[in-house]
């Protein structure tokens, strides 16, 4: 099916999507309590900062920042490496290839259909998080808020290309949740979540900022509290949608050369 055709066929795909995630509600709320982990370091980090501040951030900034952390994380999660390793291991990707439209556009919907839940999840925080510091909690410009939304959209596709890149390695071995892992514990130290990037030595953050891992939830953090001037944040988006193009090539190109290889043996 062409591009054009894809995309025509994309809002059944999502309203599907939707359906599947109200039916296993339940599954999805185990995801978001598995995800409350900047509650936690807001905890420990408000209490390491209630003497002087850490790197900069006061115990106020922290809370906004790890808020804020939260809500992002929410929105930008993807779950396909997984689906793409169950599917394969048990065959019924097979079944997916007789549809008239890539898999890859079937997975994407069904991890964008949990957003309307999502949002009910982390629209509380947001708010709570204006009430407890006030507006400087979210976005102060147009640009800003523009600029935050852009991010969001290229953190949830990082995350979902690299999902897709791992998942499809799964055709050449018997399982690559396992590299997953590898992914995620990378993403847990050098992506914000666990603690803001300005934290880290210099010449680490210098190494962060060439990792897609930051641009995945920490970009969107840092412009949804207002720590980056126009030019910076610019910047800053530019070398994001550059991991997304980048991770567009890689895992498109694994994913046709992986098929060929399923086919081969007969999946």
């Amino acid at each position: 099916m062409s591009l054009r055709g894809a995309l025509r066929a994309m809002p059944t795909l999502l309203r599907v999507g939707v359906s599947e995630a109200v039916a296993y509600r339940a599954e999805m709320f185990i995801w978001v309590l598995s995800t409350t982990m900047p509650f936690i370091m807001m905890a420990l980090w408000t209490a390491v900062a209630r003497s002087s501040s850490v790197g900069g951030y006061s115990g106020s900034d922290f809370v906004r920042y790890f808020l804020a952390a939260f809500v992002v994380r929410q929105l930008t999660g993807a779950w396909a490496a997984w689906l793409i390793n169950y599917e394969v291991r048990q065959g019924t990707l097979a079944m997916r290839l007789l549809r008239p439209i890539s898999p890859l556009w079937g997975y994407a919907a069904e991890n964008l259909g949990a957003m309307p839940l999502r949002l009910v999840v982390v629209t509380p925080v947001a708010i709570a998080a204006v009430y407890l510091e006030g507006w400087s909690a979210v976005p102060q410009t147009v640009w800003g808020w523009a600029f935050f939304l852009v991010a969001l959209v290229g953190g949830w596709l990082i995350t979902f290309l690299a999902n897709v890149a791992l998942g499809t390695l799964s055709f050449y071995m018997e399982s690559s949740t396992k590299l997953m892992d590898v992914w995620i514990a990378l993403f847990f130290v050098f992506s914000g979540y666990l603690y803001p990037v300005e934290l880290f030595p210099p010449a680490v953050r210098g190494l962060i900022d060439w990792l897609p891992f930051r641009y995945q939830i920490g970009l969107g953090v840092e412009l949804m509290t207002n720590q980056h001037d126009f030019w910076t944040a610019l910047r800053l988006l530019g070398q994001q949608w550059l991991w997304v193009g980048l991770l567009l090539v890689l895992s498109v190109g694994l994913w046709k050369r992986g098929l060929k290889r399923f086919a081969a043996f007969g999946g």
